[in-house]
């Protein structure tokens, strides 16, 4: 959407009450910094299963005239592994329709937290409001309450026996109606207790959690069967990060570092695409989608040669966009004949061109409710998606990697996007199909988030509902695993963008309905 005079601000998010939180923070005088940050907290109230101030997150800030940075607050392990007996972790099977997965909660599934941190120290580096008021949104909104929507509701179902799994999680998420199932949809739903909590956190600052009376209370809990403690509460620090820049196509693309893997898959992907004509094939045409996911074949291949899964993170990153792995790897596609996991983003951009773009994340939650905070606490060591090396194999005291990618993209016409997507392994593919819409096929940012994707992993090549259904049996050629689905669905990501002219001033933005995408524009 394209407005013709100067408006305050554009926002994107997942939660209609999300963009609610930045738009009031922004009507308020905050800049995008202080909205992000709003709506963060928000996020937390009502969308409860993808984020949580229990968990943690990266933020793409981009100041007016000043370089881009990456607020790194996802999570840390902790300082020692919990002991063999007695430990809190059991698997747990989510029914997500076509497909089940196993997690596994407890509390030797949580990581150090980072999000609370996160929040105070963005606000204090680049906000013009005391955190206090940045969280008062959240705060009327967890007091007061809100119906659970559909797409909240069917989260809950796949995710029940975890929210079910303790006496805490069931009496904040069971149904009224029903104790014996989780709340539903039109459900009203309220978090009293996480009111309060930020009420308090916010005034006496984040030393509460980290140093004081709530970091004591989850020290207590997790010497029964955990391994986080208060040291590594105290211990937690932010990561200011400068962030990977890859040029395509006369446009830069700005993203997540190592030691997260997702942004520099994303660049890799571009970086095999950048000699390719993508324009001459047209948008879903068979030529595209075959060359498309071939790169995400290669993609995949590059990750395991790279090292990602047994070397520093840091180091995988350098090998893989090492200049000598990328002709490999561009000779596999160039010039050859064809031969036939929960997270939410959170993007805003303020009248002044500042832009921000956060993606946030619990895992799947591990089913401890911090006592008398009404948060519950992350799983990201019961993750297989994160944990390469198996569960308990972990590296103490080290910053965890992730697949999320808050990321900028800058034009040659100087327009500038903040974009980032939820969706576990199907991240990086999601926002790099975006970004070829926007750049190759020209697409307006909200086309390029609504056009069918792909994904390949594992062998299998999901081909989401929208394309020709020929193409669908002429790519059932080229790959042997092929599933061809009837909808567009949440599996395929969930891009949330915005855009900021600075000519003109003109602000757009951008939902993805596969995750309920809710935007707003202030004039």
């Amino acid at each position: 959407m394209r407005v013709s005079k100067r408006p305050k601000g554009a926002i994107a998010a997942g939660h209609p009450e999300t963009v609610r939180a930045a738009q009031i923070t922004l009507e308020e005088g905050g800049n995008a910094f202080d909205a992000v940050m709003a709506a963060m907290v928000a996020s937390t109230v009502c969308e409860p299963v993808l984020s949580s101030m229990g968990g943690g997150g990266f933020l793409m800030a981009c100041p007016v005239g000043k370089a881009p940075v990456v607020y790194d607050f996802f999570a840390q392990t902790p300082g020692t592994h919990a002991p063999e007996e007695g430990c809190d972790f059991s698997p747990v099977v989510c029914d997500f329709g076509p497909t089940q997965q196993e997690f596994h909660i407890g509390r030797a599934a949580i990581a150090v937290p980072g999000a609370i941190k996160g929040l105070f120290e963005v606000v204090g580096d680049l906000g013009r409001m005391p955190v206090s008021r940045v969280v008062e949104p959240a705060v009327a909104l967890a007091r007061a309450g809100l119906p659970v929507n559909a797409m909240q509701a069917r989260i809950f179902q796949v995710v029940g026996p975890i929210y079910m799994a303790t006496p805490e999680s069931r009496a904040l998420f069971a149904s009224k109606k029903d104790p014996a199932r989780l709340i539903g949809e039109g459900e009203h739903f309220a978090n009293i207790g996480f009111a309060d909590a930020m009420e308090a956190i916010a005034r006496e600052g984040q030393a509460l959690f980290y140093k004081g009376e709530i970091s004591a209370a989850i020290d207590t809990d997790c010497r029964n069967g955990g391994a986080l403690r208060r040291r590594d509460l105290e211990a937690y620090r932010i990561f200011r990060r400068d962030p990977l820049r890859v040029a395509y196509r006369g446009a830069s693309f700005i993203t997540n570092p190592p030691p997260s893997s997702g942004g520099i898959l994303v660049a890799f992907a571009l970086a095999l695409l950048d000699e390719a004509t993508l324009t001459k094939t047209g948008f879903g045409s068979s030529a595209h989608l075959e060359l498309l996911a071939k790169v995400m074949k290669l993609t995949n291949q590059a990750r395991l040669e790279a090292g990602f899964s047994d070397k520093g993170a840091e180091d995988a990153g350098q090998a893989l966009l090492d200049s000598e792995l990328l002709h490999k790897y561009r000779t596999s596609i160039l010039g050859v004949p064809a031969s036939r996991r929960g997270t939410t983003q959170i993007s805003v951009v303020d009248g002044d061109g500042n832009a921000a773009a956060l993606t946030i994340s619990n895992g799947e939650g591990s089913g401890y409710i911090v006592p008398e905070t009404g948060i519950m606490l992350n799983n990201m060591l019961g993750e297989e998606d994160i944990n390469p090396r198996g569960f308990h194999q972990w590296l103490a005291d080290t910053r965890m990697s992730s697949m999320m990618a808050p990321s900028l993209l800058m034009q040659s016409d100087k327009r500038i996007t903040a974009l980032g997507s939820g969706g576990s392994n199907r991240i990086r593919t999601a926002i790099l199909q975006v970004l070829i819409n926007m750049v190759d096929f020209k697409m307006p940012l909200q086309a390029a988030v609504s056009a069918p994707r792909i994904h390949l992993e594992g062998g299998r090549l999901d081909i989401e509902f929208g394309f020709e259904p020929a193409i669908g049996d002429g790519l059932a050629r080229s790959f042997e695993d092929v599933k061809i689905w009837d909808e567009q669905n949440l599996f395929f990501g969930g891009v949330h963008g915005v855009g900021y002219e600075p000519d003109t001033h003109n602000l757009w933005a951008a939902g993805d309905e596969r995750r309920n995408g809710c935007t707003a524009i202030l004039s």
